[in-house]
């Protein structure tokens, strides 16, 4: 059973859950293919916190994924193991090519020790998962994941635990997808997609439990604006409670709900056929 329930001995483990991580194989990663990582608790360059509510968590090694297979085009390769990413929700799978090079992939739902896998942009490859090739060669209807959305750009679509998306159709230049949000976008048809859903679907029905697990995950905790002085917020200040009559905003006045925050500018968004649902307004946007 992947997610384990424990006797509630306290009062975070009664309220706590924990990933067993079943498909794991292999406890420490390979050694070429990791790298320092290193933290800024938020602040760029300048010192200056651009994102609130980060800090301290557990150090990590970051494992370099391969996204693009771009010098891996015919080269067949095995599965060595599969392994505990602490940078992403999804686990990964060490891939040894027949050339003996080493590479970190995504691993899909249902991918075992010894399969190999192919990766084509120029002709079909066999639909398994795991499997990379162009669009173009994909039959319809099948669920993939690690979407190009230009060729050569590396994967950037559907690289979370348990998500994918399906291929509709196929028209002209253009390949149809239905993503996990409900957005319906075109996609060129030289991009690579891989075949089938990202593993460790269980990731998100695990429960934290108590506070100390989101430190763990360098989360920090988050004061409410309403909750601040008048001149540390815009929501605060006042006599007694007050909810305010002013729209959910950060310390800098910035919006924080309800506004777009994809960028008009960029031409990919003239590819959208339907966009995601908005579950806030029950209506798309």
């Amino acid at each position: 059973m992947p997610i384990r329930v424990y006797k509630p001995t306290s009062a975070g483990r009664r309220n706590a859950s924990v990933n067993t991580h079943a498909e794991v194989t292999r406890t420490g990663p390979e050694k070429s293919l990791v790298r320092p990582l290193t933290k800024n608790g938020g602040r760029n360059n300048q010192g200056k916190i651009t994102v609130r509510g980060r800090g301290g968590g557990a150090k990590r090694m970051y494992r370099v994924i391969d996204f693009k297979r771009k010098d891996r085009d015919g080269v067949a390769g095995t599965v060595v193991a599969i392994e505990y990413d602490p940078n992403r929700s999804s686990h990964i799978a060490l891939i040894e090519y027949a050339d003996g090079v080493k590479r970190y992939i995504p691993a899909p739902g249902g991918l075992k020790i010894g399969a190999t896998i192919e990766c084509s942009r120029e002709h079909a490859v066999e639909p398994e998962a795991g499997n990379m090739m162009a669009l173009r060669f994909i039959p319809t209807g099948l669920d993939l994941h690690c979407i190009e959305l230009l060729p050569g750009r590396g994967a950037q679509l559907c690289r979370s635990a348990g998500v994918s998306a399906k291929l509709s159709n196929k028209e002209g230049k253009y390949a149809t997808l239905v993503l996990p949000s409900g957005e319906i976008r075109r996609v060129p048809l030289e991009c690579l997609a891989t075949i089938g859903v990202v593993g460790n679907s269980d990731h998100q029905n695990r429960r934290l439990g108590k506070a100390g697990m989101s430190r763990h995950l360098g989360r920090r905790p988050i004061t409410r604006g309403v909750a601040k002085s008048h001149h540390a917020h815009p929501l605060g200040g006042g006599e007694g409670r007050s909810k305010s009559g002013r729209a959910p905003c950060g310390p800098a006045g910035t919006l924080a709900k309800g506004g777009s925050t994809r960028d008009r500018k960029k031409a990919s968004t003239k590819l959208i056929i339907r966009r995601r649902y908005s579950k806030r307004y029950g209506q798309l946007k």
